[in-house]
């Protein structure tokens, strides 16, 4: 049993209740809220898709009433283990899976942002200003290694002992050998890539931003992860601004935000012109699909200083249900 401080009703606001609420461990979502930036903290709230119960704050509850730390940037489930990357407060926090309870936090960066296992042993953290990914040492949680990569990093995938990098400054994605641990090759896709997927046939698809300022339209692009060729890059239009690029459990269906939520198979030889999902006057600033039923998470944001609105839509776009979450909510893990 889980201690919750709100329960979601369908279509109705949310309202605060006391006692327990039984969160089931097989249909758990949880929700990372960043928190506004210098001064909002950041925090986790659980969602049951089986019964609709949210509990916010599990963190705190969990912890004491410790603050997490500002901003909270993603989160990743490991060896048994929740990384808690926290971007503003320069670190990591550790749980263990069970009860979401630290047991360690590691130090020394600059402003990390995502965590990529690459071993059982060993990851990597990108840095939006570090000139480095850190490689972490998973049994000391301490960093033990550098590779040399211009800041901005973000996003990451690992397939054939190659871990690709994303980059918001940069127009390449950064290629590691994670032997080595060094980079070996960079791919030229477009300027501010920061979302990676790796889909059912084994490619790397990454979706670059664009660059209003240097003119350069937003770019889908896929990879053949043993050549490194560009196999296929489509081309958004000037005014568009695709992020959160993310795929469903098969890995052929691709989801990205630009304006609403778009969705396109694999084989796609165009980009979708309509979104299944439409933002109309949201601020839709977070994307996942759950796995166990395929269903869409999307955020709403809102204004930035209120809780965002978290909506669930079936993989056709038809709505489900909304409940409340944390203030900016930007990604989920689905268990």
């Amino acid at each position: 049993m889980i201690s919750a401080l709100s329960a979601c009703v369908k279509d109705k606001p949310q309202e605060l209740i006391s006692g327990n609420v039984s969160i089931n461990a097989d249909s758990k979502v949880l929700i990372v809220n960043e928190g506004n930036y210098g001064w909002g903290e950041g925090s986790i709230s659980i969602y049951d898709a089986s019964s609709g119960a949210i509990v916010e704050n599990y963190y705190k509850q969990q912890n004491s009433n410790a603050s997490l730390g500002n901003v909270c940037q993603s989160i990743k489930k490991y060896n048994n283990h929740y990384y808690l990357v926290i971007n503003n407060s320069n670190k990591i926090v550790v749980t263990d899976a069970d009860n979401f309870v630290k047991t360690a936090t590691i130090s020394g960066f600059k402003s990390p942002r995502y965590f990529l296992p690459i071993a059982y042993n060993k990851a990597y953290v990108s840095d939006l200003n570090a000139n480095t990914l850190q490689i972490v040492d998973l049994n000391t949680n301490t960093i033990f290694g550098f590779i040399p990569c211009m800041k901005g990093t973000e996003e990451m995938e690992v397939i054939y002992n190659k871990a690709f990098i994303t980059n918001t400054n940069s127009n390449y994605c950064y290629v590691v050998n994670t032997n080595s641990d060094a980079i070996t090759d960079s791919i030229l896709i477009g300027k501010g890539s920061s979302s990676i997927v790796i889909d059912k046939n084994a490619k790397v698809w990454i979706l670059a931003r664009g660059s209003g300022t240097s003119n350069e339209f937003g770019k889908l692009v896929r990879i053949n992860p043993l050549t490194l060729q560009i196999e296929q890059s489509l081309s958004f239009n000037s005014d568009d601004s695709p992020h959160h690029l993310r795929i469903n459990k098969t890995r052929d269906t691709l989801y990205y935000l630009n304006k609403g939520v778009h969705q396109c198979l694999i084989s796609c030889l165009s980009l979708p012109t309509t979104p299944i999902i439409s933002q109309n006057s949201k601020i839709f600033y977070g994307l996942g699909v759950n796995p166990k039923d395929y269903n869409i998470y999307v955020s709403d944001a809102i204004d930035y200083t209120q809780k965002s609105k978290i909506e669930i839509y079936k993989p056709n776009g038809t709505f489900v249900s909304k409940f409340n979450a944390g203030v900016i909510s930007n990604g989920f893990c689905f268990e």
